[in-house]
Formats: C-alpha cells, structure tokens, sequence
C-alpha cells in the first residue's frame, strides 16, 4: 500500500498533504495514472504559495485513483490502498489518521475525498465552487471540481480553509475577494436553525449508514436545530447529469496526453496516430479510458442536444430545487455514501460503482454549492456558508465523544 507518491523529506513543523493531482514544482505529479508517471510541472498550483506564506509545510503528494473519478482511489496506477480491516480507503485519510500532518488538501473530482471521510470518521470541507483557486490542479471536471480540505476536526479543516481560500486572478473560476472572504475563520456567519433531511436519497442508504443519519439528527436537534424530512425526487437525476459532464469535460482535458509533449509515449509506432493511440491505450486505465469513450460520445453530433445540453440543463433544474429548499431551511442533511465500508471486491462485482455513488455526491458537485462531511454524513447548504456548515460540524463531533 503505496500512501505517498513523492514524500517531502525535508518537511517540519505544521504541515498538510497534498493529492497528487495538485501540481508542484519540487516534487512529481502523477494524477495516480502511468500516463504522468515522472511528470514534474514548472510551476506549482496557487494553494502551495498560500500555504508557504501561513509558514505551512507540504509533506508530500498522496495517492489517488486515476484522476479522481473512482469509489475511493482503487485506479491508482501505483495500486489501491486499504485501513487496517481491508476496506478501501484514500491514502489522504489514512495519513491524517496517522496524525503526521495537521490536514490532507484534496482535490474532489467526484467525490472520493467526501466517501473517505464519511467511511474514515474524519471531517471534510468541500468548499463553495470559485472560492479556492484550482490554479495548478490536474484538470478533469473542470465545471464542479473543488479544491477541499480533510482533517480529523472541524477546527483544522476550518484553519487550512482559511489559508488556501482566496481570489485568484490566474484561475478563470475565481470569484471576487469579498466572495472569497467568507470562508475565512473569522468571517461573520449566519446561524444555521433548521436542516432538512431529503428522505428518498437517505432511504436508499444501508441500515448502518441511516443509523448515522439518526446519530446526526439526534445531536443537531439536541442543540436546538429544527431537522424535517422532506421529498425532492428531481435530486437523484443528478447523479446521471454529473456523470455526462464530469466524462465529457474529462475526455476534453485529456486530449493533451498524446505522447508528444510530455505523458507516456508507446516504443512502437509507424505514425503518429499510431503515436497517440498506443500511448493513450498503455498509459490509461479501464474506468479513465470508459469515461473518455463515453464522453466522447455524449459531445458528438447525434448525442450533443438530448445528451450532453440536456445535462446542463438538468444542472440548472437540481439548483433550482436547492434554492427553493434554502428558501424554508438552512442546510441539507444527507448520506456521503450508501454504506460504511467498501472493499475492491465490491468494485470488481460492479465496475462503475462510482458512477452509481454519485447518487450522493454529485447534487454538491453540479451545483457548486458547499458540503462537509461529519460524523459519517454530509452536510450542505447555502453558496458561501461553508464557516456555518462546519460549525455544525462542531456540534456532531461534541455530541458524538
């Protein structure tokens, strides 16, 4: 079991780990495919300079599956890794859990790093989309993935948020200063007083996972906050719409990889689309090389309108059905997966079981909006409530010691 990439022996004092889909100049950046295999960037992502000026360390870059679209990294070209009962985990968490740094920064493509904490026990911020620059991140679903922060506590996670939350002007998906400000710690937040629990998404969880939810429920009402079951069935088409985009933004990044440049080039080839097809079939996996397929097909001609625009308007339904949920509560209360353990048996039986999971993940995702993951569930709410969700973070992890 392989948890770094590339370890920064050199690192003291307080430090984080890094994906290795965010890029660093000192140390290589794989994107957990034998496609980058060496490949080292010229420049570093915008978070590795927020962090050196907060007198931050990297500790070194973390394993993950082949560009972050599978259940819990099990793509990885340097293998999968496994806790202490064979269960699959990202190395992410299981460095966190060793305490040998104060915060794993992640990149959530769709949404491995959430399952892992909700499965670890640990706390997990994704942060409102266009508030952390993915300047230098490995590009894959570039309309929803976010730049998040794993930690063992709502208190770190909301520290190494602080820090690496800012305008960027070199990311095209920034949001304005102001904006961004409130995700620091000290930013004012409105009280969260009422969540609501979307009944038919937690239904289809497993009896463990509802016994979670019951967990959470019981702790935030204990605290005063009103929690109601309600019914919002257009939220499950959400797993399907973000699986149209995330493959065919993927197919559309990876094109660079041609052999050419840089990435994989095959030893034998008469041509060169010879060139691109033997490096892009030896370097890519099964799961990588089924979403480009497929995202590919879904921009294509025939399938563009009834496929791929119908998706993005299936995005603008899902936010739709969350702006008028806010209008009556504060937050959203749901599962991060369907059960409390997943082992590689699990992802032989059902290849694509990432693509069924985003049942939980992807309504964060394709709407942009924050999440955070505590006590083995997740949390949503509101754009820039981020500070607020975590302080309801905060009221789990009392009530659960």
């Amino acid at each position: 079991m392989k948890l770094y990439i590339n370890k920064n022996e050199k690192a003291s004092g307080v430090s984080v780990s890094l994906d290795d889909m965010l890029l660093t100049k000192d140390l290589p950046t794989t994107a957990g495919s034998k496609m980058l295999d060496g490949y080292v960037s010229l420049f570093g992502a915008d978070i590795t300079d927020r962090l050196k000026d907060a007198g931050i360390c990297v500790s070194g870059k973390a394993n993950v599956g082949e560009f972050g679209i599978d259940l819990l990294g099990e793509t990885s070209y340097f293998g999968a890794c496994t806790d202490d009962k064979g269960a699959l985990t990202l190395a992410s968490a299981e460095i966190v859990k060793s305490g040998e740094v104060k915060a794993a920064i992640t990149l959530d493509v769709n949404g491995a790093p959430r399952r892992c904490a909700a499965l670890s026990g640990l706390t997990y911020v994704k942060p409102t989309y266009g508030t952390v620059s993915r300047y230098g991140t490995i590009p894959a679903a570039c309309s929803g993935e976010c730049v998040g922060v794993m930690a063992k506590n709502a208190d770190d996670c909301a520290d190494i948020l602080s820090v690496i939350a800012g305008h960027d002007d070199k990311d095209g998906t920034s949001l304005p200063e102001e904006k961004c400000a409130l995700l620091k710690k000290d930013a004012p937040t409105d009280e969260i007083k009422s969540v609501a629990v979307i009944k038919n998404i937690a239904d289809t969880a497993d009896d463990a996972t509802k016994a979670r939810l019951d967990a959470v429920k019981s702790a935030l009402a204990n605290a005063g906050i009103t929690v109601t079951e309600i019914e919002c069935d257009v939220m499950s088409a959400a797993k399907t719409a973000w699986s149209v985009l995330m493959c065919a933004e993927l197919c559309n990044n990876v094109s660079r990889y041609d052999g050419v440049k840089y990435g994989h080039r095959a030893a034998e080839y008469k041509t060169i689309g010879e060139l691109y097809t033997n490096s892009r079939t030896e370097a890519f996996g099964e799961l990588a090389k089924t979403a480009i397929l497929y995202g590919s097909e879904v921009l294509s001609d025939d399938n563009y309108m009834p496929v791929y625009d119908k998706s993005m308007r299936v995005r603008r339904v899902i936010c739709e059905a969350f702006a008028s949920i806010f209008e009556k509560f504060d937050a959203v209360l749901m599962p991060a997966c369907q059960k409390t353990a997943y082992t590689e048996a699990d992802v032989v039986e059902n290849k694509y079981i990432a693509f069924d999971e985003a049942l939980y993940t992807a309504p964060a995702l394709i709407t942009g909006l924050p999440a955070v993951i505590s006590g083995g569930v997740q949390l949503m709410g509101k754009a820039f409530s981020d500070m607020a969700l975590l302080s309801l973070a905060k009221i789990i992890e009392k009530e659960g010691k």
